[in-house]
């Protein structure tokens, strides 16, 4: 019987407009079956991109200054449908609603604001300091502790010693997106700012689990580059909830902040 031939060297390949197919690279890191929200929020953005790209003049004129991911239930590794609508259309502002289906059920509902630029560099300040440059940091293989194959895909550098809650990295990946598709640079960053959560390990995924039933990004700057720096501190709380906050960089200095809430429980 003849060898299957490999699978793109992407985390999705496309198989019908606005319909998506996973491959081994997007598999998720707490069950074998699933798709890692990471690389699908990624996808999320690029779908909403293409759809502001079919709008006259829609993608001209503004930036993404905040995304917001609702994760409705378990991510199956199957085909995956992105249906994309503008809520709010304007010349200063704009509303990007994006649903997922997944196995004939929505599964993320994503809403994008997107804000006409001006040029303030004259008053721009504020915000955190730096990361240190990812070639001044020490290569960390995150497979120690999560398996999948998102998280096997990635090339990953530890600024310090990882402390338990609290870790600042950079990410980069050679995994394209979407296999044969060009990627815009915010949907390239978005694609690995879920690793937030798993990065600041606070307790062993062996003993408890607390995925994110969220995650909230806002920019003040665009992003560029392949490296993705994440500052990041996760907290649980006494009644099973918890919060991985991260501040974003990218390789010129920080670009923003990412939120999630976590559901925390034992794994018995």
């Amino acid at each position: 019987m003849p060898e299957a031939p490999p699978r793109a060297n992407a985390y999705f390949e496309p198989i019908a407009p606005g319909r998506y197919r996973p491959t081994e690279h997007a598999g998720g890191a707490w069950q074998a079956d699933e798709i890692h929200f990471s690389p699908l929020g990624g996808l999320i953005v690029h779908a909403i991109d293409l759809h502001r790209a079919a709008e006259a003049g829609g993608a001209n004129g503004k930036e993404l200054g905040r995304i917001s991911f609702d994760i409705l239930g378990f991510l199956a590794a199957e085909d995956c449908e992105v249906r994309v609508e503008t809520i709010r259309p304007g010349r200063t502002i704009e509303l990007i609603e994006a649903t997922v289906i997944i196995a004939g059920r929505p599964a993320v509902l994503a809403r994008a604001w997107f804000i006409a630029t001006a040029d303030t560099a004259a008053v721009a300040g504020g915000g955190s300091v730096s990361l240190p440059a990812p070639d001044t940091a020490t290569p960390w293989s995150m497979t120690d502790i999560w398996p999948g194959g998102y998280v096997a895909s990635l090339e990953t550098k530890a600024v310090a010693p990882p402390l338990p809650g609290e870790t600042s990295a950079w990410l980069r990946t050679d995994i394209a997106l979407v296999a044969g598709e060009a990627i815009s640079p915010h949907a390239s960053f978005i694609t690995l700012v879920d690793t937030a959560n798993g990065i600041a390990v606070r307790q062993s995924p062996l003993d408890w689990a607390y995925p994110n039933l969220d995650l909230t990004i806002h920019f003040h700057r665009q992003p560029t580059g392949k490296w993705v720096g994440l500052e990041t501190t996760v907290t649980f709380g006494p009644a099973g909830h918890g919060i991985t906050s991260s501040v974003l960089h990218d390789e010129s200095g920080p670009v923003g902040r990412a939120e999630q809430i976590l559901t925390v429980r034992p794994i018995s």
